[in-house]
């Protein structure tokens, strides 16, 4: 004989909203900061001179930007 049980949570749902919300910030942050590598990136290395950025820069410029770290 098979017996079911039916478990609700209601913890399960809030949880699991706040993932899904995270996860859509850490995507959007992650959206800048490619965004912001591709934009310096395509600056000849005068037009970067001339923001004071070096091309070795722009990897860290990049994460301030997205994660303001």
């Amino acid at each position: 004989m098979a017996y079911a049980h039916e478990v609700r949570n209601g913890f399960a749902g809030t949880a699991n909203a706040g993932l899904v919300a995270k996860l859509a910030e850490r995507f959007a942050q992650y959206k800048t900061y490619r965004a912001t590598i591709n934009e310096l990136s395509d600056l000849n290395d005068r037009e970067l001179s001339d923001l004071g950025i070096s091309r070795s820069m722009i990897k860290r410029i990049a994460i301030e930007t997205a994660y303001g770290a």
